[in-house]
């Protein structure tokens, strides 16, 4: 049986990624639905019904859990789709706000991520639990999606962006990075040189991964129980199982397998930062 990882672009790589290296002998269905790419800006009513689209695409391809891949569809959408396919592992990522604001050590925690995440009840309600000492801030970065989807990774215009963006805040009071859509791990190193020194960044992938772990092995489900994690990733990627489809269009030609690989060669570059 499969896994399934789904987002509404490139950026569910990053969770795919983070899952490749931690359950290599599991096999995986990603799915980009970039007919509909960004989600972030579209409104409740849509997001649900693209990601119960995807959602029953999976079931039909013999997935034991699915992933959200998308902090938006995550909050929009995750739990109406746990209570309708209710024998079907769901498993949803969010913010690492909780982890931030436990490391800032009184320093601010900068949470970015795209329109509609930011304006969920979803992730306001955990800002609202977890920090007490009103430490997190809540950015959008609509265009990093779009920089993304087009493989725009490092240049000056992002560089542009992003100073614009952060230059309404003092910088130098932050001590956390909270990357909130899947899509923002492709830019670590842009943001590594606009934060100051020795800023932690942080995503809710790993976290993700291991809930996903947890829930599988509960079932008895676990393909590797060990959870072995894969330490060499260029020894041992092409050994991993692994079908890419766009907006439900299985992708078979070498070409665009190719520009795969370079994103998980970009996010592997990204992770060890």
């Amino acid at each position: 049986m499969n896994i399934g990882i789904f987002d509404s672009g490139i950026g569910g790589m990053t969770l795919l990624h983070q899952a490749m290296l931690m359950m290599p002998r599991e096999k995986f269905i990603f799915y980009a639905d970039t007919d509909h790419v960004p989600y972030g800006t579209k409104s409740r009513e849509q997001v649900i019904s693209y990601v119960d689209a995807v959602i029953r695409f999976m079931a039909e391809q013999d997935c034991k859990a699915v992933v959200i891949a998308c902090n938006t569809a995550t909050a929009v959408a995750a739990e109406q789709m746990r209570a309708k396919y209710a024998d079907l592992p769901i498993i949803g990522i969010e913010p690492a706000v909780k982890p931030a604001v436990e490391e800032s050590d009184g320093k601010r925690v900068m949470v970015v991520a795209t329109p509609l995440t930011v304006h969920e009840k979803k992730l306001q309600n955990l800002v609202e639990r977890v920090d007490d000492a009103h430490l997190v801030d809540l950015l959008e970065l609509p265009r990093l999606v779009e920089f993304a989807e087009r493989g725009e990774f490092v240049s000056d215009e992002v560089t542009r962006y992003l100073k614009n963006k952060l230059s309404a805040y003092p910088l130098e009071k932050y001590g956390e990075l909270v990357l909130g859509c899947t899509h923002f791990n492709f830019f670590k190193d842009t943001f590594q040189k606009l934060m100051p020194s020795g800023t932690h960044m942080i995503d809710g992938s790993q976290g993700t991964v291991r809930q996903l772990m947890r829930i599988l092995e509960a079932k008895g489900a676990l393909a590797d129980k060990e959870g072995n994690m894969c330490r060499d990733w260029e020894r041992n990627k092409n050994d991993i199982c692994v079908r890419y489809f766009v907006s439900g269009r299985e992708i078979l030609d070498a070409d665009r397998l190719n520009m795969f690989n370079d994103l998980h060669q970009r996010l592997e570059k990204m992770r060890c930062l």
